[in-house]
């Protein structure tokens, strides 16, 4: 149904536009009229229009100004001016307010059908695009809380690539580097530092996380909210500096006992918060251990991690970012920006060291076992108890400036080769002993399955690293080594089509023929006529 309104004190034009509508819109369209401008402005607040003809010379309020008026608070309703002034100074001022047609009196009947279906036409594409807009938010309002659930998942424990990150903070819109994690622990009450029933709480969540997440939401304003998991719910802050400061601090603890206070009124349930340290985002997981652990060192309702000094403090120009990179780096074996990384921190320690050499050496030393420490943890290496016996010596001995910095950069590089190399080389060895299989048993019936048993991995994860090694995928390699032996029979031996079909491990001549041409362009006999 369309809404029109007519605007006219003339009751001839007001009847004439009338029965147009009735005639060629009936069953469409509900019509009203107003004839003066006031009157037309307080129907078209309580009627809310689609469509409104609008005669300009009315008593009281003029057309144009009635126009004006009701734009502020209708902005869509589509205006037709039918008035027996035909000025220039009117049509300007109609073009200028979005007006759609300006008709002249007296009008035709097709005049008026028309422009009405022009208008309708508009409404409709309008509507359409409405409709599809709100399908589109309701999908999302559907698909949004996975994805935020699964970038919280990620950050926790760490299941990511680094480009995985980047996807999520592009999808959620998330411009920070830094942030902090804020979680609700569940139950149905409290005793000491403990919330009681869980198993209950994990329950009455599930049923009631919609209104409690929307509950969330507007108590922290920007922020990312995980699916309950078991009693406990966690947010995501993000956050533009790597300190909280202290007035920031407060206010999100003021804000959760707030929605503590919400949640006591409104649910059958009752809730702690705990509050963790800013940390960039792929490092998390800390905020989170430290949210957590704020919890069972206090009794209180909310606690941050800050105030009850569960996180390790650093001075305040410790550039805690650039270790964190640094061990990340070497855990990922990532050579370039582990060196870079050490590199800028030795640089660090000199500055700040004072003239301190003792200082300067019993980081170095610190902080190459650590690296080693990871790199024997991500890699698999075997660890060796006297592989370290000359480092004291070594130590001690290097000139300070340059020598110490290049045996601590060459140290923490090394462990992330080490990383990097078992990697590959668990790789290499894996598709080694996989292509050696093949070679061994491609005349019979082997398949993607049989050799990732043989070399005892998953089929996917054997899948994805054979391409990856290879550069094509399991079957194309086989197929490739079959063809290929195939033309060797057939060049160098008497054997027929049939024969050397059966040898390199096809049981259907017919589908050998096919294969064998899709890969050389031609048919194995035409390609054993063409040898000789």
């Amino acid at each position: 149904m369309y809404k029109i309104l007519i605007a006219d004190d003339e009751g001839i034009t007001v009847d004439a536009l009338k029965f147009i509508i009735e005639k060629y819109y009936e069953g469409q369209c509900i019509v009203e009229a107003a004839k003066s401008g006031r009157e037309v402005i307080m129907l078209a607040e309580s009627f809310r229009p689609d469509i409104a003809f609008m005669d300009i010379h009315m008593p009281g309020i003029n057309g144009i100004e009635a126009i004006k008026e009701i734009k502020k608070s209708q902005p869509g309703i589509q205006f037709i001016i039918i008035s027996a002034y035909d000025k220039f100074s009117y049509a300007k001022t109609a073009i200028e307010l979005g007006v759609l047609k300006y008709i002249n009196k007296p009008f035709e009947q097709k005049q008026i059908v028309d422009v009405l279906q022009y208008a309708i036409d508009q409404l409709d594409v309008e509507r359409k695009k409405k409709d599809e807009d709100l399908l589109i938010r309701e999908k999302l309002e559907n698909v949004i809380p996975i994805i935020q659930n699964g970038f919280i998942y990620d950050l926790l424990f760490k299941e990511h690539f680094e480009e995985d990150i980047e996807v999520f903070k592009k999808l959620l819109g998330i411009e920070k580097d830094y942030g902090f994690i804020i979680v609700g622990v569940f139950g149905e009450s409290q005793e000491g530092n403990h919330m009681t029933n869980a198993s209950g709480a994990s329950v009455y969540l599930q049923k009631n996380y919609n209104d409690l997440r929307a509950q969330i939401e507007n108590y922290y304003g920007d922020c990312i909210v995980s699916n309950n998991m078991a009693n406990k719910i966690v947010i995501f802050i993000p956050y533009d500096d790597n300190t909280l400061d202290y007035t920031i601090r407060s206010e999100y603890v003021n804000k959760s006992l707030d929605l503590i206070q919400s949640i006591n009124n409104r649910f059958e349930i009752r809730v702690r918060i705990g509050l963790g340290g800013v940390y960039k985002i792929n490092n998390m997981a800390e905020s989170y251990k430290e949210a957590l652990n704020s919890l069972i060192q206090s009794n209180r309702r909310v606690v941050h991690a800050n105030d009850v000094s569960v996180n390790v403090e650093y001075e305040k120009n410790y550039p805690i970012d650039m270790e964190r990179d640094m061990f990340n780096a070497v855990k990922r074996g990532d050579l370039n920006e582990s060196t870079r990384c050490a590199r800028n921190f030795y640089e660090w320690m000199l500055s700040e060291s004072g003239g301190e050499e003792g200082d300067i050496r019993l980081k170095v030393i610190e902080f190459i076992l650590w690296a080693e420490r990871i790199a024997y943890e991500s890699s698999g290496m075997n660890y060796i108890f006297k592989s370290r016996s000359n480092y004291l010596e070594t130590l001690n001995r290097l000139d300070m400036n340059y020598e110490l910095k290049d045996w601590f950069v060459e140290c923490i590089r090394q462990a992330a080769l080490n990383v990097a190399d078992k990697k590959k080389d668990k790789s290499g060895n894996i598709i080694s002993k996989a292509i050696k299989y093949i070679e061994t048993n491609y005349t019979s019936d082997i398949s993607l399955d049989g050799v990732s048993r043989e070399v005892d991995v998953t089929p996917y994860y054997f899948s994805r690293l054979f391409k990856e090694e290879t550069g094509v995928n399991f079957v194309e390699y086989v197929t490739n080594m079959r063809v290929e032996k195939a033309k060797e029979l057939l060049k160098n031996t008497n054997y027929s089509v049939k024969e050397v079909c059966l040898e390199v491990g096809y049981s259907d001549p017919n589908y050998f023929s096919r294969t064998f041409k899709k890969h050389e362009g031609v048919t194995p006999s035409e390609y054993k006529e063409g040898l000789t």
